[in-house]
């Protein structure tokens, strides 16, 4: 297939790209470093490819970042897995995310809204008064570079301190969103044995207060590694006992001391969403995150000082992590704690509003549900400083983008991003001198050999493949927590393709050099051998107004036969009835093809999620397969866990 999209739905002007922050690299990188100096944007990725260890090289000198003993080479070992990045070097990713205090103490680093929406500065001197004040209290607990340090926080300035002050002394930072009960972070944390457990009583979501003392309590119970815990009396309560309150850690005004540690260095812990099994815990690097993200945030977002950069995000998600490292590029950061949707759907565009957003970052989901509930946030808000609206966490469908030209602005960068949690960056996604064309991503990222592959190995253009990065990432992991011989992670990524990265999505490279992304290749759709990516149907399902949402499962039959129901969430009022049947068929059939229409259409009660709203097919696809329900599925990772009951009892009923 060739891209249907010829023509672009949005262009950059020639001002901007002229002011990017990439076109001004560009021509240095040429000056110094041999790049390609015409060509467009596919010249200098293919030099950044081409020629890893200069590309990296380069990034690091641009964005000055600051080595204080310097590096043997850039990448002594290519090998995937086990690529050494910058071997001899010595640096801290807190010392960078603070630079900017000494040029502008007064302005602000942080802006934090909760659900009254009134933006509360946080000044870059404060910020780095606070972490100064936090690393040197955490020395004085014995917290040593290495050492686990845990927060269990919503999305608040405590939590930005806290890791810094974490990263400052060396040691390796993980959190978890109060959302979570207790037996989801004990799944996480139990993993990594954290030394110091920072806590909230409680939170505001939706309007309400939300207790979780009694979960703090468990976690206190349970983690036998703690030597402290510090409270942080969000709802007002009192300091529980043999607890430490956060003001009496953050009160001195203490220059901050930043230990020098080696580029490979763990910096911090995410976590897979384990749906069918202990989450994974994914360590990345000090120096690895760094320039990963300098040149995500710089280049690829075009942010610096005079930005505002909101992402809709919980500390439970990747997103959470890089929003922080805004402050890399000099960027005040806007800290959202609270429910995307309160008091109205509208609620993230008032925000971006009130806090003078100039990149706002969403889930593609809200982006539909705006949609579906007729919000109209350019009519209702002033968004003239947004610049780019960016998507993640499932592929934005093609009424997404068409929605936010219409109803946002029609010159607004929409950049729909794709990467991982593997990761914590985006593998392809936004390229401010580049084109934006429905339904699709910009462009691979610079230094990403992103490539779409057949099952031998083979690349494609203009067809469906698997998702493969060629080449190493300095943000890949450096391994897994309690993997001692690297098996769990090579087996995650390497064992199809040895040697090069597999992502687990299906994508198209197109001829111009944009991508597709169809879905998790891991629950693939495969009918007559032919494979469909989950994302296409959703896309097309989810435009009728009575669907809510919708999950699509293919399952091969011990017969040799292929079934594939289409569960559907209806919206208030809506009726299951032959009517709307025949519509969703005929919707499917004209705008993907026959192959698409689903065997059975099959109303449920709600489609499950991970903890970070991501629809769970591969669970489903087990349970519908006969696996017992404690198999399928780890429960801790799931939103609602009554919900799998009803496809426990389909698979029940159809054996």
């Amino acid at each position: 297939m060739s891209t249907e999209n010829p023509q672009p739905l949005w262009q950059p002007d020639p001002d901007r790209i002229a002011q990017a922050q990439i076109t001004a690299f560009r021509a240095w990188a040429a000056e110094h470093h041999g790049a390609p100096a015409e060509g467009g944007y596919a010249a200098l990725h293919r030099w950044s490819v081409d020629e890893l260890e200069t590309f990296w090289a380069a990034v690091t000198q641009w964005f000055d970042v600051k080595f204080s003993t310097p590096y043997a080479r850039v990448l002594a070992d290519r090998s995937m897995p086990g690529a050494q990045w910058f071997p001899g070097a010595t640096l801290n990713y807190a010392e960078h995310a603070l630079r900017a205090a000494a040029t502008r103490p007064d302005a602000p680093a942080l802006l934090c809204v909760d659900e009254s929406h009134a933006p509360r500065p946080v000044t870059w001197s404060g910020l780095r008064r606070q972490v100064g004040s936090l690393a040197a209290e955490l020395r004085a607990l014995g917290v040593r570079p290495g050492d686990r340090v845990s927060g269990y926080l919503p999305n608040i300035p405590e939590a930005v301190v806290a890791l810094l002050a974490t990263a400052a002394v060396g040691g390796v930072w993980t959190s978890c969103a109060p959302d979570f009960g207790a037996r989801s972070v004990l799944d996480r944390f139990q993993q990594v044995e954290p030394v110091v457990l920072f806590t909230v009583d409680g939170y505001r979501y939706g309007g309400k207060e939300h207790d979780r003392r009694g979960v703090v309590a468990e976690l206190r119970r349970e983690l036998p590694t703690l030597r402290a815990v510090v409270h942080i009396p969000l709802l007002g309560s009192q300091t529980p006992e043999g607890a430490v309150e956060w003001s009496t850690l953050t009160g001195a005004d203490t220059e901050p001391v930043f230990e020098q540690v080696p580029f490979g260095h763990p910096l911090w812990v995410l976590y897979s969403s384990g749906t069918t099994g202990l989450p994974k815990a994914i360590v990345q690097s000090q120096g690895g995150i760094l320039v990963e993200h300098l040149k995500q945030l710089g280049l690829h977002c075009d942010l610096g000082p005079d930005d505002r950069f909101f992402w809709y995000t919980s500390t439970g998600w990747m997103m959470w992590n890089f929003l922080v490292s805004g402050l890399l590029t000099g960027t005040t950061i806007v800290l959202y704690d609270g429910s995307p949707g309160h008091p109205d759907t509208g609620a993230q565009w008032r925000v971006a509003e009130r806090t003078g957003a100039t990149f706002y970052g969403t889930s593609a989901a809200y982006v539909m549900a705006c949609r579906k509930a007729d919000v109209h946030p350019g009519r209702d808000h002033d968004l003239s400083r947004v610049r780019c609206v960016a998507t993640t966490g499932s592929p934005l469908p093609p009424d997404g983008f068409r929605w936010l030209h219409d109803k946002v602005r029609a010159d607004l960068w929409i950049a729909s991003v794709s990467g991982g949690t593997d990761v914590c960056s985006c593998f392809a996604g936004a390229v401010p001198t580049l084109p934006v064309h429905i339904g699709e991503l910009q462009a691979p990222g610079l230094g990403t050999d992103l490539q779409s592959w057949d099952p031998s190995g083979n690349p494609l253009t203009d067809e469906v493949g698997e998702l493969v990065v060629t080449n190493p990432m300095p943000s890949m992991p450096i391994y897994f927590w309690n993997d001692p011989d690297g098996s769990r992670y090579h087996d995650s990524y390497f064992d199809t393709y040895p040697g090069v990265w597999r992502h687990g999505d299906w994508i198209t490279v197109t001829s111009q050099g944009s991508v597709i992304v169809h879905g998790r290749s891991d629950s693939t759709l495969n009918r007559q051998g032919v494979r469909m990516g989950s994302a296409d149907i959703y896309e097309a399902v989810e435009r009728l107004p009575e669907i809510r949402e919708s999950l699509v499962i293919g399952i091969e039959q011990p017969d040799g036969g292929y079934w594939m129901p289409l569960f559907v969430h209806l919206a208030p009022g809506a009726a299951l009835d032959e009517t709307l049947l025949n519509r969703i068929k005929q919707t499917i059939r004209e705008q993907l093809s026959p192959r698409h229409i689903p065997d059975e259409i099959i109303e449920v009660p709600g489609i499950p999620h991970t903890l970070t709203g991501k629809r769970i097919e591969v669970p489903v696809k087990r349970l519908l397969q006969g696996t017992p329900l404690q198999e399928a599925v780890n429960p801790g990772s799931i939103d609602n866990l009554d919900l799998l009951a009803f496809y426990e009892d389909l698979a029940r009923k159809r054996t």
